[in-house]
C-alpha cells in the first residue's frame, strides 16, 4: 500500500522540505513525492505532474501564492480537485485554525512535525480521515 500513495509538497523552508522527504521516502517507503520548493506558477505545475497526487500538503505561508490561494487553485483543477489537502503551518491559533477548516482544507499537520506522531497521521488521511493535528481533534 505505501508504494500507491501519491505526493506533492509546496514548501519554502529547506529544513521543512528534508524532513518531509525522509519521512516519507525512508521512514514510511512511499515512492513518489513532487515537492515545489515555492508557488510559482502553481498551476502550470500541477499540470505537468506526471501522476494525480493522493495527498497534498501546503505550506500556508509561502509565497507568491499562500496556501488559501494554492487550495483554490486545487479544488477547480479538473484532474486533483479530489485531493486530499492538509495544511502544514506554524500558525494554529484557534482563530486560524478555524479559517483553514472554512477554505475547505482536509485537515491541518502543525510545523514542526512531531515525527513520531506524522506516520499515524498520514496512514489516517489516507484512510479518509480529516486530521485536525492532535490539538484540535
Amino acid at each position: 500500500m505505501h508504494s500507491e500513495l501519491t505526493f506533492l509538497y509546496v514548501e519554502d523552508d529547506s529544513y521543512s522540505r528534508e524532513v518531509m522527504k525522509i519521512l516519507l521516502h525512508e521512514i514510511l517507503g512511499y515512492a513518489t513525492l513532487t515537492i515545489f520548493d515555492d508557488s510559482a506558477n502553481f498551476e502550470a505545475r500541477l499540470d505537468g505532474l506526471t501522476y494525480v497526487p493522493d495527498i497534498i500538503f501546503l505550506d500556508i505561508h509561502v509565497d507568491p501564492l499562500t496556501g488559501f490561494e494554492m487550495l483554490k487553485i486545487i479544488r477547480q483543477h479538473p484532474r486533483i480537485k479530489n485531493a486530499r489537502v492538509i495544511a502544514l503551518t506554524a500558525s494554529v491559533m484557534a482563530t486560524e485554525v478555524d479559517d483553514l477548516r472554512s477554505a475547505g482544507f482536509d485537515g491541518l499537520v502543525a510545523k514542526p512535525l512531531n515525527q513520531s506522531e506524522f506516520p499515524s497521521m498520514v496512514e489516517r488521511i489516507a484512510r479518509g480521515e480529516i486530521i485536525w493535528d492532535e490539538l484540535w481533534d
